[in-house]
């Protein structure tokens, strides 16, 4: 019994170059796929300067920073006495001045007020209280154990501009940045919260 092999004809010159654009241009688009993919982190816009709300997202980044995921975190307008270390009044103009003292911005985390039921202070104190007993990390340890596993602290240059809160009034790890360096980091995570 006879075998008939069957020649392929060869491709012309033409078809592989159109071939190879081909591969070339969808290899090109799966690089830019490949850019928008989100990375293993997470971005929070931390907005309040509320106690329960600041333990809910120094809770949340130090888990996640756990899990090995990168955290930014964005301290914007009464977010950022979160992670203000002391207040001055030296260089501020007279508005500026008085807003500090009329919102009654404090000067660490420790005197943070709850989001409700405050009660003048007083249900912050019940939380603190209940928090000793309960063996939970006060706000104070949350930022520094964040600072320690390598969260990324952004201050809102805008919000630091308009309160008149400078640099040297921070957290030495907190990074100035405006929104496109905030946004550079959100659009590359996974998980982005505002808090």
């Amino acid at each position: 019994m006879a075998v008939t092999v069957q020649a392929f004809p060869q491709p012309a010159e033409a078809d592989v170059a159109t071939l190879q654009a081909r591969v070339e241009q969808l290899e090109a688009q799966l690089a830019e796929l490949a850019e928008r993919v989100p990375e293993d982190r997470v971005t929070i816009v931390v907005f309040s300067g509320e106690l329960d709300r600041l333990l809910a997202a120094f809770i949340i980044a130090t888990g996640a920073l756990a899990l090995g995921q990168e955290v930014s975190m964005f301290f914007t307008f009464w977010g950022l006495n979160a992670i203000r270390k002391k207040r001055s009044f030296e260089g501020k103009s007279l508005m500026e001045k008085m807003l500090d003292v009329m919102t009654a911005s404090p000067v660490a985390p420790a005197g943070m007020g709850l989001s409700r039921m405050n009660f003048f202070g007083i249900g912050a104190a019940m939380m603190k209280q209940m928090m000793r007993q309960k063996n939970v990390e006060t706000l104070d340890d949350l930022i520094t154990l964040a600072e320690e596993m390598g969260a990324t602290i952004y201050s809102c240059a805008m919000s630091q501009h308009v309160m008149g809160i400078s640099q040297e009034e921070l957290r030495d790890s907190a990074e100035e940045a405006g929104v496109a360096g905030f946004l550079a980091d959100a659009l590359k995570s996974r998980v982005t919260l505002f808090i």
